[in-house]
């Protein structure tokens, strides 16, 4: 009786799983098939949102570019509210590390901001970047109407024939942004002595800054 009992809850739990496992498939395709909302202009400034691994890396990046004025880290690309970092690193909210680039749009173009977004990356890299590994993790473009879809499927088309790979950003509807804890924001600037920072964060941002130094802003 004992071992049909067990049997029995393995087979529960198995089936409990499987539905789980199916309802966030389900979950997934809906934000992947979702119509994008389109953020306006404020004051003139435009955002646009990627997910490229840790986005302590991805924040210094961006921030060094020319016509960016903020970059907040943050959450997005999943189906459930309220992300935190702790949840987004269990897999299961369907997230990803994300940041939201706060540019103007007359110094620096979208398509401008794709090229950093590839050229400072590993773009064969799946489920992660570096030493960074999950689906939190993953490379994502989010794109807010047709026209930038446009311009991302040509780069990522581009880029994947001139490299022979494939490349591994998703391309996902922008839909919602969710901000991130306060001490995760201007990381890098705030912890130059953290080993992560020093090891894997300054090394990227400075690989990227060596590639694109027409990009970068002029320091004074």
């Amino acid at each position: 009786m004992k071992n049909l009992t067990t049997l029995m809850l393995c087979l529960t739990f198995s089936f409990m799983s499987c539905q789980t496992k199916k309802e966030k498939t389900k979950m997934q395709l809906e934000v992947e098939n979702a119509a994008p909302i389109e953020v306006p202009l404020k004051d003139g400034m435009a955002r646009a949102y990627f997910a490229s691994g840790c986005f302590w890396c991805v924040e210094a990046i961006y921030e060094s570019v020319k016509g960016v004025s903020e970059v907040i880290n943050g959450y997005a690309g999943g189906y459930t509210d309220n992300p935190t970092y702790h949840a987004s690193n269990t897999g299961r909210t369907g997230h990803a590390e994300a940041v939201e680039v706060i540019y103007d749009p007359t110094v620096v173009s979208f398509s401008t901001l794709l090229d950093v977004y590839f050229g400072s990356q590993n773009v064969s890299q799946v489920n992660g970047q570096g030493p960074d590994r999950g689906s939190q993790y993953r490379s994502i473009i989010f794109y807010q109407n047709k026209a930038q879809k446009a311009i991302i499927d040509q780069k990522k088309e581009t880029l994947g024939k001139a490299l022979n790979i494939s490349v591994a950003a998703e391309v996902y509807p922008f839909l919602k942004f969710w901000k991130g804890e306060d001490y995760h924001q201007n990381y890098e600037r705030l912890h130059p002595n953290n080993s992560y920072i020093r090891n894997v964060s300054i090394p990227r941002l400075r690989k990227f800054q060596q590639k694109f130094p027409d990009l970068l802003k002029s320091k004074h």
